[in-house]
């Protein structure tokens, strides 16, 4: 990975640091994002010690923010010299119903608007390092959900999972989406579930925080774990090329049904266009 620009979003806490942390060590040129820009300059230069690595740095943006996504990516595009990577990774598990700076559902807004919002401005730039790769890190939970476009924001949802199950899935048909429209552009587009993992997700509910601490931890995967095929799928060969897939424990394999709808696919683009403001 040497040369490499990699772009790790949500990259102070779990799989995403330990993501940028394994680039790091694999020669990449690493650009953490996280919420708290301190932590995240901490963590870098961390990571620079620990691998002897001088290409690491911090940048911040609140995905909960559109404005602050705009202007991260507008930074980015002014810094970078090239973006071979773009690892989505950011994400949240909110602990009850909230909303974005935006009025936006902030589980529908952080999970996928930010992501959608932020690859899409990084388009040029990705295409003009092709071969490039952008990488959805997705969940297992989108085969329980099904979008109901009259309620993207949620308000007829209760319960602690399906908001997050509904984000999921339009992880999974953006990566789906964007593939498509990037096909023979050198750009190519995967997402992946990266296993349950005992992680910084789970901070905002202290009642599943303290469950998962007791009870599931010793059956979940650790950050590094959890990074595993985010890396691969960074990093692995055998993939140029390869584009429109959904990735578990280093292989391909099938999402949901209404994962591979190319009709909700569109529609969720357009719907994701109009509330981010792009041209669809």
């Amino acid at each position: 990975m040497n040369g490499r620009v990699c772009l790790v979003t949500g990259a102070t806490h779990g799989v995403g640091l330990a993501t940028a942390r394994a680039l790091a060590a694999l020669g990449a040129s690493v650009v953490m994002h996280g919420r708290d820009l301190d932590r995240a300059r901490e963590l870098a230069q961390a990571i620079s010690r620990d691998t002897g690595n001088s290409a690491v740095r911090a940048v911040q943006a609140d995905f909960a923010h559109l404005a602050q996504v705009r202007r991260l990516a507008q930074e980015l595009d002014a810094t970078l010299p090239r973006l071979d990577v773009l690892i989505n990774n950011a994400g949240m598990l909110s602990g009850a119903r909230a909303v974005s700076a935006d009025g936006y559902d902030l589980t529908f807004a952080v999970n996928h608007l930010a992501p959608f919002l932020l690859t899409n401005l990084l388009l040029a730039k990705l295409k003009s390092s092709a071969p490039a790769r952008v990488i959805v890190v997705a969940s297992e939970a989108h085969r329980g959900a099904r979008l109901d476009f009259a309620d993207l924001m949620n308000r007829s949802v209760s319960g602690l999972m399906p908001a997050y199950a509904r984000s999921k899935l339009a992880n999974v048909l953006f990566a789906r989406a964007l593939a498509a429209r990037l096909a023979g552009s050198g750009v190519t587009v995967n997402a992946l579930h990266p296993g349950v993992v005992y992680s910084n997700l789970f901070h905002r509910n202290r009642a599943l925080r303290m469950l998962l601490g007791t009870l599931g931890r010793p059956f979940m995967r650790s950050p590094e774990e959890g990074a595993r095929t985010s890396v691969y799928l960074a990093t692995a060969p055998e993939l140029s090329g390869q584009s429109g897939g959904y990735y578990r424990d280093c292989r391909a394999i099938a999402p949901s049904a209404r994962a591979q709808s190319d009709v909700d696919a569109s529609r969720l683009w357009q719907e994701s266009a109009q509330l981010t403001g792009l041209a669809a």
